[in-house]
């Protein structure tokens, strides 16, 4: 597969526990790392995407490009508790130059190919330009059924531009879900109004878009999830760390003045991850020059376990 790469076995290592106990592994102990990319039939297919060409469009600052082998370093250490053993990293994908477009072509067709094989499939990202190809790949495995797509996220990401960029996605997803006379359906979850103009706005009314304010988490998160679950046959969620507090999480593009903090994600993580129609997931926007002593990893790292082993 073109630009495509398989993880240098240097990346997965960690604390090895295993003469105290024959369950005391950590997540590098239990992974699986095929040598080719070759889908099989079930698991949860972790796949990288190298790319900040998305976020340098969108005016933003790059360094996400690094983040898929940062996030791996910082879950290998994690404990392998029950559902991490169906983990299997599938490689990453790069962009060559400034070709955003072929990068997110290939991860489509990954992520196509996965879910048709019968993995669900676990994408860290790359700047939010991710979402798009993360998204159009589900849609293409499951072309009858409604697809419904989750953002936690400080933004809306509808903007309109000559070119994909990590503002877009969602925009694309539109076009592309009317392109096939098919309904699309997108859910903003933590979205700052401070962050998005007014014309964004519009746009996410034009297109009947759930929206929780981060103002409003709290008390609307949840409740508005349930409608969401019960429009869906399947869920795509795409996780943008900036919707966490810039305290929490200092290293994305954008910080978030106010964010939502994740012991207040979680619960709407965990409903997702339960609700049995989970069919992928990303974390998107990690940019590890920004980090503060392996903080952000760390949390972002965290998030992707949980995700893991809630998924039902």
């Amino acid at each position: 597969m073109t630009l495509w790469r398989p993880v240098s076995q240097t990346v997965w290592q960690g604390r090895d526990d295993s003469a105290e106990a024959s369950n005391a592994k950590r997540i590098f102990q239990t992974i699986h790392q095929p040598e080719q990319f070759a889908p099989i039939s079930s698991g949860i297919a972790l796949i990288g995407f190298e790319c900040d060409e998305g976020v340098k469009r969108n005016h933003g600052r790059p360094g996400a490009v690094q983040a898929p082998d940062v996030l791996r370093r910082a879950l290998a250490n994690m404990a392998s508790h029950q559902g991490h053993e169906r983990l299997a990293d599938m490689g990453s994908i790069s962009v060559e130059g400034d070709a955003l477009e072929a990068a997110q072509r290939a991860l489509s067709d990954a992520v196509t190919s996965c879910q048709r094989a019968g993995m669900r499939t676990l994408v860290l990202g790359g700047g939010h330009e991710t979402a798009w190809a993360h998204g159009r790949g589900v849609l293409d495995a499951f072309p009858d059924d409604r697809v419904v797509v989750i953002n936690l996220d400080a933004h809306l990401d509808l903007r309109k531009a000559e070119c994909a960029t990590s503002g877009t996605p969602f925009r694309q997803l539109a076009h592309y879900c009317a392109e096939q006379s098919r309904v699309f359906q997108y859910a903003c979850f933590g979205v700052s109004r401070a962050a998005n103009t007014q014309a964004l706005w519009d746009e996410a009314e034009r297109l009947n878009v759930t929206l929780v304010e981060d103002l409003h988490f709290r008390r609307d998160a949840l409740p508005s999830l349930e409608k969401v679950l019960a429009q869906a046959d399947r869920v795509y969620l795409t996780i943008d760390l900036d919707v966490l507090p810039a305290g929490e999480m200092p290293a994305v593009s954008a910080p978030a003045a106010l964010g939502i903090p994740a012991l207040e994600l979680l619960p709407v993580i965990e409903r997702i991850c339960r609700s049995g129609k989970l069919q992928a997931a990303d974390l998107v926007e990690f940019n590890p020059h920004y980090d503060r002593d392996g903080q952000g990893a760390r949390l972002a790292a965290r998030l992707a376990w949980q995700i893991a082993h809630w998924w039902a």
